[in-house]
């Protein structure tokens, strides 16, 4: 039988350093230096520190680094740990399509791997790439959050496949750790409903944790149930329903890799929420938040049932619930003129004059913006003044998209911002010059050398 996951295998065996273009190449690049960026913003978060301190309870001789403090532990554990400290802030990229997606959380993994296999750069910069256009792909295939499934559950088998890429696997293998990352990860979306817990900014890494667990797991000769996807309790009859996928029309010769189009965040908070930051921040501008009346807001289905369509999101208590909030993120836009990572501090979250201005916004659903979505983002932004002035504000591709993308001294910026505190100028200097010549390097392991905070 030619399963899916068998197809999936071979391609993955088909895709090497020549298959890239130097875009694609670029774009691993600034997806790498954006992510270190998220990485040192969350250093200190409670999850990251809850994280690295149960990775360091496992220091073997030979491991991989834990970004940061500098200390080694095995592949799996540096995977959750570093993929933590990549995604709690929200701030990493995104791909949007029948399933949403932050395509980097497959970097920590790939990072692991690679330094644990001693691999050269560009094994490293094959697989992130495969990492991206594997995600990607099923994300365009079909959706979990229509079947009360997580999307992290494409983490795991996004990352068996690069995993499997970086150790080596032949097609048998790489099939057996795809089954392996999927029949026992299969993840609730209740991570995401009400109000949100920490466990919002960890599951994509426990899911990648998973995927390379399971890759270990197959290197070793552990065979996995199979077929995992056309099975009679499989991936299709029990998770997503029956979906084509089409491996040999992948990113290569017949087409462009997804990286390509995936999007860089320029705000710290879900990426639903981009188009209305931008709109308020412009409106900010031209009027007072103490002169608002009213705030009327028209967007699309996904925007509206994500982060404006439960009770929580219009009274947030957590940082992670306030960054999904809507009615939140423009409210604190219009009032501070920024959004940051301070805009998520507790303090500000339970600000009364704050809270006061998030009920005087309303969400409504456009469905001429609905049928623009996923292709763009569009969010209208109409204010009323106590004195009877309106002002409006329409943003369909936020910044950051490739429609609108953020520049390389953009990036640059992004990353030194975060880390600052964190590294020393010079430091800051020497990582992001290592970033954009990760190819150059033998072994991945000296470039992990770069990243420990002092």
């Amino acid at each position: 039988m030619n399963t899916l996951a068998q197809r999936l295998a071979r391609y993955v065996a088909s895709v090497d350093y020549s298959s890239l273009s130097s875009q694609v190449v670029h774009e691993v690049k600034r997806r790498m230096l954006d992510s270190l960026a998220c990485a040192y913003g969350a250093y200190d978060s409670k999850p990251a520190r809850i994280a690295r301190s149960l990775a360091e309870m496992a220091m073997p001789p030979r491991g991989s680094t834990l970004i940061g403090a500098g200390t080694k532990t095995t592949p799996d554990l540096a995977t959750f740990a570093n993929g933590t400290l990549f995604r709690y802030l929200d701030y990493n990229d995104t791909y949007l399509s029948k399933e949403p997606a932050h395509p980097s959380d497959n970097v920590p993994a790939a990072l692991a791997v690679a330094e644990f296999r001693k691999s050269h750069g560009k094994a490293l910069i094959i697989a992130i790439v495969l990492g991206y256009e594997i995600h990607c792909r099923l994300c365009d295939a079909a959706s979990l959050r229509a079947r009360g499934w997580d999307h992290v559950s494409y983490v795991s088998i996004a990352v068996a496949v690069l995993a499997s890429k970086l150790l080596g696997l032949d097609e048998e293998k790489t099939t057996h750790a795809i089954a392996l990352a999927i029949n026992p990860n299969i993840t609730l979306r209740q991570t995401r409903v009400g109000e949100l817990s920490m466990w919002k900014g960890c599951a994509a890494a426990n899911a990648s944790r998973n995927g390379v667990f399971a890759t270990l797991l197959a290197k070793e000769g552990m065979t996995g149930p199979t077929p995992i996807f056309e099975g009679e309790k499989g991936f299709f009859n029990q998770v997503t329903g029956p979906f084509e996928l089409s491996p040999e029309n992948f990113g290569g010769e017949k087409s462009d890799f997804k990286i390509l189009e995936t999007y860089i965040k320029y705000y710290p908070s879900e990426y639903h929420s981009q188009a209305a930051v931008e709109a308020a921040l412009e409106l900010r501008k031209e009027v007072h938040w103490e002169e608002i009346e009213k705030i009327s807001v028209q967007t699309y289905d996904a925007c509206v049932d994500i982060i404006a369509g439960e009770e929580e999101k219009w009274r947030p208590e957590t940082r992670e619930t306030a960054d999904h909030s809507l009615p939140y993120c423009i409210a604190v836009a219009l009032m501070d003129g920024k959004v940051g990572l301070e805009q998520f501090d507790e303090e500000r979250i339970h600000d009364p004059t704050l809270r006061n201005l998030i009920q005087k916004v309303t969400v409504v659903r456009n469905p001429e913006h609905t049928k623009q979505y996923p292709e763009a983002f569009p969010c209208l932004i109409e204010i009323e003044t106590k004195g009877g002035r309106t002002f409006s504000k329409m943003v369909t591709y936020p910044k950051g998209h490739p429609r609108s993308p953020l520049t390389d001294q953009e990036i640059e910026n992004k990353f030194t911002g975060l880390s600052l505190g964190l590294l020393s100028l010079e430091r800051q200097r020497e990582i992001s010059d290592a970033v954009w010549r990760l190819e150059d390097f033998d072994d991945v392991g000296e470039f992990m050398k770069l990243l420990s905070v002092k």
